[in-house]
């Protein structure tokens, strides 16, 4: 049989995260003659952040800032970078284990005074 709207139920959740990460919920519907179970997944990323970084180096010395990445998710971080700038380097992948801390090497190498 075919449900059209009015048959349809609204069942509003409000789901409040404190951090990243993935949560698993269960919902259990009973009724006289029905029970149902819904498994939920919600993922929660980090609002996209923004840092400053501030590099002082003597002309042709490389400085590197290790920047810390945390994952708090279950799953496998595998981060692409993508490093704009004149005379900054850094690897192009990393990854970041499940619960674990990564440090990103970022490298400024001026090659004039600037």
């Amino acid at each position: 049989f075919v449900l059209d709207k009015s048959d349809a139920v609204e069942l509003p959740i409000k789901f409040v995260p404190r951090c990243a990460g993935c949560y698993h919920c269960q919902i259990l519907l009973k009724s006289s003659c029905d029970v149902r179970v819904y498994e939920i997944e919600c993922v929660v990323n980090t609002s996209c952040a923004e840092a400053e970084l501030e590099f002082l180096a003597p002309a042709y010395q490389a400085v590197i800032q290790d920047i810390p990445i945390s994952n708090m998710s279950n799953q496998i971080w595998k981060l692409e970078a993508i490093i704009e700038g004149q005379g900054f380097y850094g690897p192009p992948l990393i990854s970041v284990g499940l619960g674990e801390t990564a440090l990103y090497p970022l490298m400024f190498k001026p090659i004039t005074e600037c």
